[in-house]
């Protein structure tokens, strides 16, 4: 029955990291659909969302299941959580790609927008796309230092979001109003998917510690704080 479970749980662990994976490879394909106009590209994201909304389902029968009939504790049952967690939180970033292929295939044959307000949307799906090779790659290795990284590139995120308004703003820019609600729209979406790539960074990082978290505490404090308490 134990051997049962370690096999259940092993695949639990593998069909997320597929999910990751697929996340990752959505807002890689966005961001050059974004770059280039490449309408195959956007297409690919938008069919890969199907593939990660079934992957969530999946998940989500399968630790349900295991909760049931096997009633995790400690460390298995703090796993099954955190899966479940981690997976709903996948199944956004691949909805956020998505909407960034949207956009990129309502502008073709055109890329959106132009100047420094292309320049700062290219930048900013570059670093989305950086958080999402590194979820993927921190849910297969649980290395804390990618967790801190991911967070940084978020900060990143999050400064050229603050950017965003100020370009959204000059007048001397002259944007069309589809260019301001382009701008708008693209900016929130990449500096949400940073978002949850730090909200998956912080649950691996409870799962590896234990610590769970305190508000504006970072990534580097909560594992510092584990190994004093070890």
């Amino acid at each position: 029955m134990r051997e049962i479970f370690r096999q259940e749980m092993q695949q639990l662990g593998d069909d997320l990291l597929k999910q990751g994976r697929e996340a990752a490879r959505s807002m890689e394909r966005a961001t050059e659909s974004l770059k280039d106009a490449n309408i195959a590209l956007a297409e690919q994201v938008i069919d890969a969302d199907k593939r990660i909304d079934a992957l969530e389902r999946n998940l989500d029968e399968m630790g349900i299941s295991l909760l049931a009939r096997q009633a995790p504790v400690a460390a298995d049952l703090r796993t099954v959580v955190s899966v479940l967690r981690i997976s709903s939180t996948l199944e956004r970033m691949g909805d956020l790609a998505r909407h960034v292929a949207y956009v990129a295939r309502g502008r073709y044959p055109e890329r959106v927008n132009s100047g420094p307000v292309y320049e700062l949307l290219v930048s900013m799906a570059e670093h989305a796309t950086v958080v999402g090779q590194r979820v993927a790659e921190l849910l297969d290795t649980h290395d804390l230092s990618l967790a801190e990284r991911i967070e940084e590139e978020d900060n990143i995120l999050d400064a050229l979001h603050q950017q965003s308004f100020g370009l959204v703003l000059d007048e001397s820019l002259d944007l069309s109003r589809q260019e301001l609600i382009d701008t708008v729209l693209l900016a929130r979406y990449m500096e949400r998917f940073g978002d949850h790539g730090v909200s998956i960074a912080r649950r691996i990082t409870f799962l590896v510690t234990g610590v769970l978290a305190e508000r504006n505490e970072s990534i580097r404090e909560i594992a510092e704080a584990s190994e004093g308490q070890s």
